[in-house]
């Protein structure tokens, strides 16, 4: 009984003894609060991340293409595109050739000349030959005239009152409603040119062309895409226009939160720049992959493949102005979150700048310039001063109406330029020389205690000799 009793005590005091281990290795609840902080500040900022792309396509699809005068400037390029201009010259003529004969036209003419009785014969026999010639004259004539119409000036002007007219058919089209001059049926996406035939048949008469009088209405569609992923664009549209600004303020938030809750503000900050710069950069590969989608998706006899590209990259340069934007602010938050912190590179680099914003400074003194009472007053105001330059620069930037990449490095490197005039006249103040032989301050030995105390005439070590007075040392006698 009494090992079965002394067993017992010992498998209970093993467990006593493994419990106390787990609780030792366990981390503290203080620990745990910390983790579950950052695991949902990480969160919060790869949720911000994820939606900053869709953010700038929302800003894009809520601004630009629901806003007339910005529609009427993104598409305004492609009236000057060549590209677009000889796609357009050509439907164009083919429109106006199939509704006139100019074969027939010619035939009719010659056979009605070669039948008058004042003709001589051997003339009349002639002139049904030359019918051929004629209609490849009068069909090179024609396109002549369409491509100097579409490249003249009127036809700017019609086409900015024709995308005008049109921009809310665009709306329709991406909210789904298929009717006006675009329409968004089997899968293609098509502009009428009646407006623009009608102006080039006044042209015709004009320059002395008649028969193009008798030329009728005619309703001939421009297809710009030709891809079965249209309703898919009218869905995404439709969600994207509806969070309008709000997606980017919630993406905003939880980029703001993530860093609030995380310990470590300013690697949090940069973290989030950092993601946010590459999340542009992932949009700007989806933009580029749609582009060959779209590409692909257009017949050549259709649209050639240069006028496609140019239509697809000058409707979304703005979109693409604003994710470079963006990922231009992301690296230089990234950068700047980086280059103030305790890393070590970052005290490196730092301290090199201070050393060579140092060196120039001390070159200078040599040389005779002083900064006197600004230098000193700056010193003193250089932690103001700095936040003064960045903040000053980040309101410039926020308030400024389209920053593209150039406005956001110019403003960059201004502030940097600022930082570093700072560093520049920031001299700190000269100490007051010590004058060596002056006066010497009457000064109280500590008297020592206990242990401390001194043998009797010998100085203490904490005891101060008078400046400026010199003792003898002794010499021991032999």
């Amino acid at each position: 009984m009494t090992d079965i009793g002394e067993l017992e005590r010992l498998r209970a005091r093993v467990a006593e003894l493994e419990g106390e281990l787990q609780e030792a290795q366990a981390p503290p609840p203080e620990a745990r609060r910390h983790r579950i902080r950052a695991g949902f500040a990480a969160l919060l900022i790869v949720l911000g991340c994820v939606l900053a792309p869709f953010s700038v396509v929302s800003v894009f699809a809520s601004t630009q293409m629901s806003n007339t005068d910005r529609w009427v400037a993104t598409v305004e390029p492609l009236v000057h595109d060549p590209a677009v201009q000889s796609a357009i010259a050509d439907n164009v003529t083919v429109a106006i050739l199939d509704k006139v004969d100019v074969q027939t036209l010619a035939t009719q003419a010659l056979s009605t000349l070669a039948d008058r009785p004042n003709v001589p014969p051997r003339l009349a026999a002639v002139l049904p030959g030359l019918a051929v010639p004629i209609t490849n004259g009068v069909e090179g004539f024609i396109g002549t005239q369409v491509d100097k119409a579409v490249a003249s000036p009127a036809f700017a002007t019609v086409w900015d009152q024709a995308n005008r007219v049109a921009h809310q058919n665009l709306v329709n089209l991406l909210e789904g409603n298929q009717n006006g001059a675009l329409t968004a049926q089997n899968g293609e996406v098509t502009l009428n040119l009646a407006p623009i035939i009608a102006q080039v048949k006044q042209r015709l008469v004009a320059r002395g062309f008649t028969p193009a009088a008798q030329i009728p209405a005619i309703d001939k569609s421009f297809v710009l895409v030709k891809s079965d992923g249209v309703t898919k664009a009218q869905g995404l549209y439709r969600l994207l226009n509806t969070m309008g600004i709000w997606l980017p303020i919630i993406t905003l938030a939880l980029l703001a939160g993530g860093i609030a809750l995380a310990r470590r503000h300013r690697r949090a900050l940069a973290a989030a720049a950092f993601g946010v710069a590459g999340s542009m950069l992932v949009l700007g590969v989806a933009l580029a992959v749609a582009r060959v989608l779209y590409l692909n998706a257009v017949p050549s006899d259709v649209l050639p493949a240069q006028a496609a590209g140019d239509v697809y990259d000058t409707l979304i340069r703005f979109l693409r102005y604003s994710l470079r934007s963006v990922a231009a602010v992301g690296l230089v938050v990234g950068l700047g979150a980086y280059l103030t912190g305790p890393g070590s590179g970052a005290v490196r680099t730092r301290a090199a700048f201070s050393a060579g914003i140092g060196g120039l400074r001390g070159g200078a003194e040599r040389a005779g310039m002083q900064t006197g009472v600004v230098g000193t007053w700056t010193f003193a105001h250089k932690r103001w001063l700095r936040i003064g330059a960045v903040v000053l620069g980040a309101v410039v930037l926020v308030l400024w109406s389209q920053p593209n990449v150039p406005v956001i490095l110019t403003i960059t490197g201004i502030v940097l330029l600022a930082l570093a005039v700072i560093e520049f006249l920031g001299r700190p103040p000269t100490p007051a020389p010590v004058v060596l032989g002056g006066p010497a301050e009457p000064t109280v030995p500590r008297q020592p205690t206990g242990t401390e105390r001194a043998p009797q005439g010998a100085p203490h070590p904490d005891d101060e000799e008078p400046v400026g007075e010199h003792k003898k040392p002794e010499v021991s006698p032999r």
